[in-house]
């Protein structure tokens, strides 16, 4: 059972992804591009993908409407994902990204900002891309952690995106993934296709997602420092619980 739901799962994925891709394509070169038109697309692709892979989602909180910076811990490859089915916002990604087959290409033309992260150069200009999209009404994505890991609490942040939103004066919203079960973090080097052949044929992935207050302040340490504190918060908290 498992094998065949692994097979239907991913088999879905790739079509329908393909689907999408080719959808926003067509409508951008008929109507013209459209960004808005295309992250409301992307919000339908995230959510039905979402549900046809099992992952089950319960929300607390109230995602952002308005232009932010959105900060959370990172888990998995899944965790923007999980939160363009509620936000249309513009998620920055490592660059490696951009190579994927299919998702890669979609990526780029439903909104995704992608940073080298081992470039100084790509980095500053990817926060003044942040900036641009803020300042045009679009919340952006970023996990100032860097990369995912399985730790209890995060990876210390990184203060290039609080360092903007301080000097800018634009809100920072925490959110923090609780995921039930930690066989579903994707850390190190664990590749798409191998986690995919562990994970995808259970019969559901279980995250608990919290959405946290807009928080301003002209202090990058400061604002940062509160942002962490309060994910962190969420993880112990649900730790606890279990």
């Amino acid at each position: 059972m498992k094998t065949l739901r692994l097979i239907y799962r991913l088999s879905f994925f790739a079509l329908y992804t393909l689907f999408i891709v080719l959808r926003i394509w067509l409508l951008g070169a008929i109507l013209g591009h459209d960004i808005r038109r295309a992250m409301r697309i992307r919000r339908r692709w995230a959510r039905r993908l979402l549900r046809v892979m099992g992952i089950r989602i319960v929300v607390h909180g109230t995602p952002p409407d308005y232009p932010c910076l959105i900060v959370g811990n990172h888990r998995s490859y899944l965790d923007p994902i999980i939160l363009l089915r509620d936000v249309d916002a513009y998620p920055v990604a490592k660059a490696e990204l951009a190579g994927w087959p299919i998702i890669g290409k979609g990526a780029r033309m439903a909104g995704i900002l992608y940073v080298q992260r081992e470039s100084a150069a790509s980095r500053s200009d990817t926060l003044r891309l942040i900036d641009r999209r803020i300042q045009a009404g679009f919340p952006v994505i970023i996990f100032p952690e860097g990369t995912t890991s399985d730790l209890p609490g995060t990876l210390p942040f990184r203060r290039g995106g609080f360092q903007l939103a301080a000097r800018s004066g634009f809100p920072v919203v925490p959110v923090a993934f609780c995921f039930a079960n930690p066989a579903d973090y994707w850390i190190n080097d664990d590749t798409f296709a191998g986690h995919a052949v562990r994970r995808f044929g259970e019969k559901s992935i279980d995250i608990q997602l919290f959405w946290g207050p807009a928080m301003h302040g002209e202090d990058a340490d400061v604002l940062m420092g509160d942002a962490r504190a309060w994910i962190e918060e969420r993880l112990q908290a649900f730790t606890s619980a279990k």
